[in-house]
């Protein structure tokens, strides 16, 4: 996505991206993680505020730091670099609440024509099913890979 966003580094396995969020409330460790579900090929994406004192994401904290798009497009690009090391993989991604789910489908949705030029995007709708990702409809849940992943569903 070609907004501001920041350094992020990985460790070598790229499946955990940390990066500090610098706004109004401080300086916050953040980290996105990409974990097996025990499906080939779909990988669930877990974000938050690291918690010194579990060592571990914290996907519950608010911080308000006034910088919600940028941390929001920092997470999006470590989608592209998850996806470049694995191209066959499938993100799936919910808020930890109703609210961060709205954020995550309000983010896709103001960015989907640049997202839609790599990826391709299924939500989980109200009634089960996964369809194609479609604006102003709610989802509890969206998948997304590369359009060039040869294991599209």
């Amino acid at each position: 996505m070609n907004k501001p966003k920041y350094l992020y580094q990985s460790e070598k396995s790229f499946l955990l991206y940390e990066f500090v969020s610098i706004g109004v409330k401080g300086n916050i460790k953040k980290i996105v993680e990409y974990s097996e579900t025990g499906i080939e090929h779909i990988y669930n994406l877990g974000f938050g505020d690291y918690d010194e004192l579990t060592e571990s994401l914290n996907d519950l904290s608010i911080t308000n730091n006034g910088n919600s798009l940028k941390v929001l497009a920092t997470v999006a690009s470590t989608v592209y670099a998850f996806t470049n090391q694995y191209p066959n993989a499938w993100i799936l991604a919910t808020g930890s609440t109703l609210v961060r789910t709205r954020l995550y489908r309000m983010g896709i949705t103001n960015n989907l024509a640049e997202i839609s030029e790599d990826f391709v995007i299924f939500g989980y709708d109200l009634k089960g099913n996964w369809v194609e990702f479609v604006i102003g409809e709610d989802y509890e849940a969206f998948l997304i890979s590369k359009k060039e992943n040869k294991f599209l569903l």
